[in-house]
């Protein structure tokens, strides 16, 4: 269990970001400067930086945990699972807001899909994330297989799936935008997803098999 210091310290952490995030949306990622938010929050402006170095961390903090679960589903999967197998069960069960129907989570997603694709700077930042992903998993990959160092088939499975993800976010973000919402749209991405999978597999489905 958490101590109280680590407790106190996830709360200042998410003050922070949700205050960023509300002010992100009402005026737009690049109109709002780290002393406003620090302001609206009620903190300094070296308290902003001490738990996100740099202003795109305010909106992307919670994607680091994401890759440790991503690689923890790849490298924890059962015997007789391939890493797309693993992979897919992983990035199926991640729903977030797209999991919720109700009128404030559709506003709450319309408005940070909003803000994501009209941010030139936060659209940079999510390719260097996803970048990131690939070189994390290509490795976990080569490991596994004991790839040499110019086996390019760690590098191409794992760009495969994390541009599959890509995909399916950029998919998500048009629907949305174009006004989808609630179980319809869900329905709509895994459909998207499944198919995408099946055209993977064809070519990845028995590859790191355990």
């Amino acid at each position: 269990m958490a101590g109280l210091r680590e407790r106190k310290k996830e709360q200042t952490r998410r003050l922070i970001a949700e205050t960023a995030r509300r002010l992100f949306s009402e005026r737009g990622f690049e109109h709002v400067t780290i002393a406003e938010i620090a302001e609206a929050a009620e903190v300094a402006v070296q308290t902003v930086f001490n738990y996100f170095p740099t202003k795109e961390d305010l909106v992307y903090w919670r994607l680091a945990s994401f890759e440790g679960e991503l690689l923890a589903a790849v490298r924890e999967r059962e015997p007789g699972r391939s890493a797309l197998e693993a992979f897919k069960t992983f990035l199926l069960a991640q729903q977030g807001l797209l999991g919720r129907t109700d009128d404030q989570a559709h506003e709450e997603l319309l408005s940070f899909t909003r803000m994501i694709t009209e941010s030139p700077a936060l659209r940079a930042r999510e390719g260097q994330i996803l970048a990131g992903y690939t070189d994390a998993l290509a490795a976990l990959l080569a490991e596994e297989t004991g790839a040499e160092r110019d086996d390019l088939r760690p590098r191409v499975a794992a760009g495969a799936m994390i541009g599959l993800h890509r995909s399916l976010i950029d998919y998500s973000r048009t629907r949305i935008l174009a006004g989808g919402s609630g179980a319809r749209l869900t329905r709509d991405i895994r459909a998207q997803a499944q198919h995408a999978f099946e055209l993977l597999e064809g070519g990845l489905g028995d590859y790191d098999r355990r």
